[in-house]
């Protein structure tokens, strides 16, 4: 096959994938939407248009991404419960106000801080290697001299409770194989306890990463009440391997593990706020939003500094060109989402009574690469407003579509609560390569992406502020 038949071959198969796949509602949306309502969406078209060609193409291309690489290069990686996130949070308020955005402010959030401490994993036997490994979140520590244990490697938590005689005294390592993040995280989340179930001293997991350079990936665990808890923590996909491979030879296996890892103080940490207040129905509310906490590896340049830097600047771009809405648009930049959405959750808490009035919600956290549409939780007259919406992003070639169960992690309260919301559909097959390691670094993120999201996020939130009628919740 010629290289220019392979070309046309990809396009019909991306055609068909955009148009059919992607979007997955076959809806009749004349039974859910008037011609006035259709017509007051396409009416949009020409603002839509200039939120393109400013952020795109004229004033304020490449904004999101210089913004973003000042803060990251000024910060780096922003771990909960630092005192560097919170010099990042007093960035982004001080830089709010200049902006001259609305009601900006901070709101707190209690953290229960984990310090990471040296570690270092060491294979002694059948011969030495350095291990390059990353402790997971709330791991407890090790001695000072380690946990010096044969290896028993697993595949699955079915393997390990059939090998159970074999596990007492080892250190557990789990290698499954990645079907996808959704699905195979819950090693990561569960390896401690489910090792020390069966009398393991630690436990390692395979990185919750389709690909790697020898980078392992960290990310959060939990430990089950009334289980011991063991030290644990990530090896890189190929060290993984290399140990099953190991011992399907039968060879003993000998590793050294060494944490200093331990929970510290509870400290405050705060939500960053910043609003567009609207013209004639201020108390309602459209939110977008992302997170400002990251791991203490890499720069958090992808998860989150690009979703929230999204957030962010397409409020400030609204502002700029003068686009209030009659609701207002509200950016809120979470904190210490990597431990367990603990901003969101005091957020949450904090303004439970007022969600009534929340008409959309809208997060960016997995990544902000280059965008074909929205994903959104919705009911089918919402589905059909949404489908409407995407229309006006032709000239971005962003016009697909999709209605899923969940469309973040952040705000996952509100969406079960029933407020609808959205993310921004993207093509982020490689977000889970940089994930949580050192490889999420600003050359991860791409001008021209960050400029398209923040235009698809503006609008978004600028048409849905200030439709008519609210959202609807059914």
């Amino acid at each position: 096959m010629t290289k220019m038949i392979k070309a046309f071959v990809l396009l019909l198969l991306l055609n068909v994938i955009h148009s059919s796949v992607l979007d997955n509602e076959i809806l009749d949306c004349k039974n859910y939407l008037s011609n006035k309502l259709i017509a007051e969406i396409a009416s949009y078209q020409p603002t839509v248009n200039v939120l393109i060609k400013e952020i795109v193409n004229g004033q304020f291309k490449t904004s999101t991404y210089n913004e973003l690489a000042t803060f990251i290069d000024k910060f780096g990686n922003r771990l909960a419960g630092t005192e560097n996130l919170e010099n990042a949070i007093d960035y982004m308020l001080e830089k709010s106000k200049l902006k001259k955005l609305e009601n900006v402010h901070g709101e707190d959030a209690p953290v229960q801080t984990w310090i990471r401490g040296k570690e270092s994993a060491t294979l002694l036997f059948p011969r030495r290697q350095n291990l390059p490994i990353l402790g997971l979140g709330n791991s407890v520590g090790t001695s000072e001299d380690g946990i010096t244990a044969e290896v028993l490697t697993v595949k699955s938590f079915d393997e390990l409770n059939e090998r159970s005689a074999e596990a007492k005294g080892k250190i557990v390592v789990f290698a499954p194989e990645f079907i996808s993040y959704g699905k195979t995280v819950v090693y990561r989340s569960k390896a401690a306890s489910e090792a020390a179930k069966h009398g393991a001293v630690a436990a390692l997991i395979r990185s919750i990463a389709p690909f790697s350079i020898l980078s392992p990936h960290t990310g959060m665990q939990s430990y089950e009440a009334n289980v011991t808890k063991i030290p644990v923590a990530a090896l890189a996909v190929e060290d993984a391997h290399l140990l099953e491979r190991m011992q399907s030879r039968k060879q003993r296996v000998v590793v050294n593990l060494k944490m200093e890892a331990h929970l510290g103080e509870v400290k405050t940490s705060r939500n960053t706020i910043a609003e567009l207040k609207g013209s004639s129905h201020p108390e309602k509310v459209v939110i977008i939003s992302g997170h400002l906490d990251s791991w203490d590896v890499g720069q958090g340049a992808m998860d989150d500094g690009g979703g929230a830097f999204i957030s962010w600047n397409a409020l400030n771009v609204l502002k700029s060109l003068d686009l209030r809405p009659k609701r207002t648009i509200r950016t809120i930049l979470w904190t210490a989402e990597e431990f367990g959405y603990v901003g969101a959750q005091q957020y949450y808490k904090d303004h439970k009574n007022e969600t009534h009035n929340w008409n959309f919600i809208m997060e960016s956290d997995e990544g902000t690469f280059n965008p074909y549409g929205l994903n959104y939780v919705s009911g089918d007259k919402g589905s059909c407003i949404i489908k409407e919406i995407v229309k006006l992003f032709k000239n971005l070639n962003a016009t697909s579509s999709t209605r899923s169960d969940s469309v973040g992690s952040d705000i996952n309260l509100w969406l079960d609560d029933g407020i609808p919301g959205a993310a921004v559909l993207q093509q982020n097959e490689k977000y889970f390569w940089f994930h949580h390691s050192q490889g999420d670094t600003m050359d991860v993120e791409d001008p021209v992406s960050l400029d398209k999201n923040t235009a698809i996020w503006a609008a978004t939130a600028y048409i849905i502020a200030n439709l008519e009628d609210d959202f609807p919740r059914d």
